[in-house]
């Protein structure tokens, strides 16, 4: 059985991959600070106060999460990850999105030309009800179907 929201679309694109879930804040400053530092290409999460993704690889999949948080460097971070083609497919948001995931997402659209597929506005309901693993579907218009 396979259950549908509809969120706000801002970067719009379809997609179809398995999930990755943060219930708590994803920092892009504390994951993706290797490959800054370290001149690493691995979308391997480096945030040890994020139990949910720590370890896991998030290049390619569609990232579930409430928001981000950190600090405005984690807006350069994500267009870092980008450019080694580190970050999520996806970033689907249960809350409205923030500032820093948005000046990421919109920088490595424009400057970068990596189309990161980001809705928000999702509900509570919808981070409740996906699990890491669960295939997702996104539509051009915002609606994501979680398949279990």
């Amino acid at each position: 059985m396979s259950k549908i929201f509809k969120g706000r679309s801002l970067l719009q694109g379809s997609a179809e991959e398995s999930a990755e879930v943060s219930h708590v804040g994803f920092s892009p400053t504390a994951s993706y600070i290797e490959i800054v530092f370290q001149n690493s290409k691995s979308g391997v999460i480096k945030d040890h106060d994020n139990t949910d993704l720590y370890g896991r690889d998030l290049s390619g999949k569609i990232l579930c999460l409430p928001q981000s948080i950190g600090s405005s460097a984690g807006a350069c971070m994500m267009m870092a990850a980008a450019k080694v083609g580190a970050l999520p497919k996806a970033m689907l948001f249960s809350n409205h999105v923030d500032s820093l995931s948005a000046c990421g997402l919109l920088m490595a659209h424009n400057f970068l030309g990596t189309p990161i597929i980001a809705i928000d506005m999702l509900g509570e309901e919808f981070l409740n009800s996906v699990k890491t693993g669960d295939k997702i579907k996104i539509s051009e218009d915002g609606t994501v179907e979680i398949e279990e």
